[in-house]
Order: structure tokens, then C-alpha cells, then sequence
């Protein structure tokens, strides 16, 4: 008797959640489960009455695949630039110079800054093609200082794009650390300053430690968003010149737009999903490690 009021009290308390588990279930597990089988088939878009099973094939010819060795390592080096690198210390750095601003150039600086995060991917995109073009913003201001330009978007295409990552997606770390950064009690910076400890040694040996947490979630987030950009690189060099900034995601719409197989692309995105997941596992790990 005990047992069944046990599990009819678990099922009251399950019964609140139980509308988010079945839209999970329907829009987020269930395409998931459909990718992972269509992965496995030589599905086609177009010229293909019905496809069939063809187990690990697909991913074989991915990692024997030229164009998708290349994609992974730009990549891993767009993510690297513009996540970890970029959105990350700018961001901080932001947020450290606005605690100590005054309240105008709070607010200039923070409206600036979160105007280019709520600009759609592609306007984004554009503005950023138009600065960095031959004739663009970029080459202008190098001219005007007696410079030499480039044709950026030809030379250092996933460079520019990396930029324009960062320079759409740094607002977001900005908030995450400036919330952090206002919960460090203030007894404990004054007291570093009497103890004379600098502005460099009180950001490594207080700063960082009180805000690990912070700095985790925001690291896992970005990069996460950052494997799955792709209308603001498309925007802006069409993963070109050739394949220069072509990351998995445009890499994978050739492949199930362009030349209509569905299947290997969908083979393609579940490794990206599995490199995002190994990348969640590790932040998550850096979460519950004790300083």
C-alpha cells in the first residue's frame, strides 16, 4: 500500500512537468532520433525513389572527405578566434571597464555594444561584408591613416568573419559577466587594495576564481551558438573565396542543398552535435570541479 502511495505521490509531483517533457520529446528528441536514423541511409533530395540502409558508410566517406577535414578545422579555429578567444575576454573586459565608468559611458557603452547582439544574423552580416570589402569602412580609415588595405574578405577570410562574430556576439558575455562581477562582495576587493594587491593580481587571485561558474556557463553557451553560425558567414564570403571559411554548418548545406545528399550531411551534423556535446560535458565538468 505504501509503495503505490509512493509512486501515485511521484506521478502528482512529475504532473507539472510533464507538458515540457512532451514538447521535448516531440520537437527536440524525436527530429534528433529521425536525423540519427536518416545518418545512416544514402537519402537524397532530388533523383531518388527511396533510400536505404547503408550503416557507417556515411561518416566513413566523412572522415575520408578532403572538404570536411577542412571544414572541421576552420571550425575549430572560427570557435577558438571568435568564442573562446574573442566573446569571452572582450566581453570581461567590457564589463570590468563599465563597473568602474561612469554612468553615461555605462550606458553609451552598453547600448552600443547590445545594439550589434539584437541585429538580425544577417544584417549583421552585411554590415560586416560592407566594412571589410575592398572599398569598404576598413580600407577607408587605413587609407585615411596612410596604410595599406587589403582585400580582407579574399586574404583572411575566416579572420574577418571571426571578428564579425565577435563584434555581434560579445554583448551576451558582457551581461553574463557584468551580473557576476556585481555579486563579488565588496569587502573583499577593498581589502586586496589595503593589502596592496594590484589590478592584474586582484583579477587572477579573486576576480576569476569568484566568477569560475560564470565564466563556465558563459563559455558553454557561446560555443555552442558559435559551431552553429552560419547566416552571418554565408552573408560574407559564402564560405569562400573556394573553401576558406567554409565551417560544418556551410559545409553541410552544399552538401544537402546544393548536391542534394541528405543523408551524408545529415551524417555531418550528428558529429557537429557530438563536438557540441563533448564540449557541454567538458564546461559541465569545470562547473562542479571545486577551486
Amino acid at each position: 500500500m505504501s509503495g503505490g502511495h509512493a509512486v501515485r505521490r511521484g506521478l502528482v509531483r512529475a504532473l507539472p512537468v510533464s507538458p515540457a517533457v512532451v514538447l521535448l520529446v516531440l520537437f527536440l528528441a524525436g527530429p534528433i532520433a529521425y536525423c540519427g536514423y536518416i545518418a545512416f541511409t544514402d537519402l537524397q533530395l532530388t533523383g531518388q525513389a527511396e533510400s536505404s540502409f547503408v550503416g557507417f558508410e556515411n561518416f566513413r566517406t566523412a572522415f575520408k572527405d578532403d572538404a570536411f577535414r577542412n571544414a572541421v578545422w576552420l571550425t575549430v579555429v572560427f570557435t577558438v578566434l571568435s568564442s573562446l578567444i574573442g566573446q569571452n575576454t572582450l566581453g570581461l573586459a567590457l564589463a570590468s571597464l563599465m563597473q568602474r565608468a561612469s554612468k553615461p559611458v555605462r550606458t553609451l557603452t552598453g547600448a552600443v555594444v547590445i545594439a550589434a547582439w539584437v541585429l538580425p544574423e544577417v544584417v549583421a552580416g552585411f554590415l560586416l561584408y560592407a566594412f571589410f570589402r575592398r572599398d569598404g569602412t576598413l580600407n577607408a580609415i587605413l587609407e585615411w591613416l596612410h596604410l595599406p588595405g587589403q582585400q580582407w574578405l579574399f586574404t583572411l577570410p575566416i579572420l574577418a568573419v571571426s571578428f564579425a562574430n565577435v563584434w555581434r556576439g560579445t554583448a551576451f558575455s558582457m551581461l553574463v559577466y557584468s551580473a557576476a562581477l556585481n555579486e563579488i562582495p565588496q569587502e573583499i576587493t577593498e581589502a586586496a587594495e589595503v593589502d596592496g594587491a594590484g589590478g592584474w593580481r586582484r583579477m587572477w587571485h579573486i576576480t576569476l576564481p569568484m566568477i569560475r561558474r560564470s565564466i563556465g556557463t558563459n563559455l558553454m553557451l557561446n560555443t555552442l551558438q558559435t559551431l552553429s553560425v552560419f547566416g552571418l558567414i554565408w552573408v560574407m564570403t559564402r564560405g569562400g573565396p573556394g573553401d576558406r571559411s567554409q565551417t560544418l554548418p556551410l559545409l553541410m548545406y552544399d552538401q544537402a542543398f546544393l548536391k542534394s545528399m541528405i543523408g551524408y550531411s545529415t551524417a555531418m551534423a550528428l558529429l557537429l552535435l557530438l563536438v557540441g556535446a563533448l564540449f557541454s560535458l567538458v564546461y559541465l565538468r569545470l562547473l562542479r570541479t571545486e577551486v
